[in-house]
């Protein structure tokens, strides 16, 4: 064939039924590209969702509210971070439970602060923030703020003390009974030397003694304060105090079986003086050791009674218990014996004022007082403000586990 015959031969046109079928599969082809994009759109967005719900959408979480000041757990996590740089893993779970409450501490002093017209400019925290050489993010930034905001609270507070004021130069002293006390009492009146006698028969010698001029704000002790302020210079007075903590007590121990293996089963009455010890010890009989003990005792056990169940050595971490009880026979109560281990209640202040006027404020005073604005503005703030913390075990223990995988 001609290429002149091949150029007029005419072109093949498609039939309805070519065109129709072509259709058909255009548009199966666009179904299917359609389907596989919704489909891949939809495994994307449910990887993302999931991503979202279990990384994302926590951190944004509110967990601590302190007025109208929220905290996200980004924050709390960012926060928990900072403060245990350098520290121990296994030491992050226990700061988790401190961290809460320092962020509620911190917006606390800012809020504080700024009641009284106290703040820091951007220039005081960014160079706190440099000399501390910690990175320039807003969780530091609001922990050099609220320590900035702590020292100038603690000057304004310093700056408004006068120079002199109204105190007592006490001496003082917890002794364990009435007995002991009047004994005490009467020893000084006969010249004995205080120091002397806080050293014998004080029930906690390191805390007490000649405590200096101070003014009642400063002393601690209510009952103390109110008596050293209404006795004369030169008087000595005592004063019972049943929430009176102290470092001593006596036990009353009966033993009702031994063991080889087992060691000792006993019962034991715990009493904060001797005088009490002795007084309770004179009305056990043979069957109201239980009763007494329930009455009396001190010593908070597991079971009612007095009782102690099976011991051996060690068990009381008491020396002196073990050194009687351990050579107590059968069913013999002893004497009163003295543990200086235990915590017991209940006790006599002596209380003798030296001088009383007004006098100069010592260094120690006016950080005391200076510690005691801030404290009282701190615990103000606290009783006006609305805290909310929902942070659970569960989120606690997820932000434990965020701070430990980003280091």
């Amino acid at each position: 064939m001609s290429k002149k015959q091949k150029k007029l031969e005419p072109k093949r046109v498609p039939t309805k039924r070519q065109l129709s079928k072509w259709e058909r599969q255009r548009k199966i082809r666009r179904i299917i590209v359609i389907a596989a994009a919704v489909f891949l759109a939809g495994i994307i967005g449910y990887v993302g969702y999931g991503y979202y719900e279990s990384n994302v959408k926590p951190l944004r979480e509110v967990v601590i509210e302190v007025n109208e000041t929220s905290f996200t757990m980004d924050y709390y996590i960012k926060t928990l971070d900072a403060y245990t740089k350098g520290a121990e893993p296994s030491q992050l779970n226990y700061a988790s439970y401190i961290i809460a409450n320092q962020i509620v501490q911190d917006e606390l002093v800012r809020q504080g602060a700024h009641s009284l017209g106290i703040e820091v400019t951007d220039e005081e925290i960014g160079n706190k923030t440099e000399e501390s050489k910690v990175p320039n993010e807003e969780v530091y930034r609001d922990i050099v703020t609220a320590d900035l905001l702590r020292e100038k609270l603690q000057e304004y507070f310093a700056s408004q003390l006068p120079g002199t004021m109204e105190q007592a130069h006490i001496q003082i002293m917890l002794v364990e009974s009435q007995k002991v006390a009047d004994d005490v009492i009467a020893r000084m009146e006969t010249g004995s030397d205080f120091a002397a006698l806080v050293d014998e028969s004080s029930c906690n010698p390191q805390a007490e003694g000649d405590l200096g001029w101070l003014p009642q704000e400063l002393i601690s002790n209510p009952l103390v304060g109110d008596a050293a302020f209404d006795i004369e210079p030169g008087e000595v007075r005592s004063i019972h105090d049943e929430s009176a903590g102290k470092s001593v007590g006596y036990w009353l121990i009966e033993v009702t079986e031994k063991d080889e293996e087992k060691g000792i089963k006993a019962r034991a009455i715990l009493l904060g003086s001797r005088q009490e010890a002795d007084e309770v010890k004179a009305q056990l009989t043979g069957d109201n050791f239980a009763e007494l003990a329930d009455q009396y005792s001190q010593y908070q056990g597991e079971e009612a009674g007095g009782e102690l169940g099976w011991l051996k050595q060690g068990a009381m971490n008491s020396d002196a218990f073990d050194e009687v009880a351990f050579n107590l026979d059968l069913n013999i109560i002893s004497e009163p014996v003295k543990d200086g281990v235990v915590q017991t209640q209940d006790g006599y202040w002596i209380v003798k004022v030296l001088e009383k006027g007004n006098h100069e404020l010592s260094e120690n005073v006016r950080q005391g007082l200076t510690m005691k604005s801030f404290d009282d503005l701190f615990k103000e703030q606290q009783e006006n403000s609305t805290i909310e913390n929902y942070l659970d075990e569960e989120k606690r223990i997820w932000a434990v586990d965020k701070v430990s995988q980003g280091r």
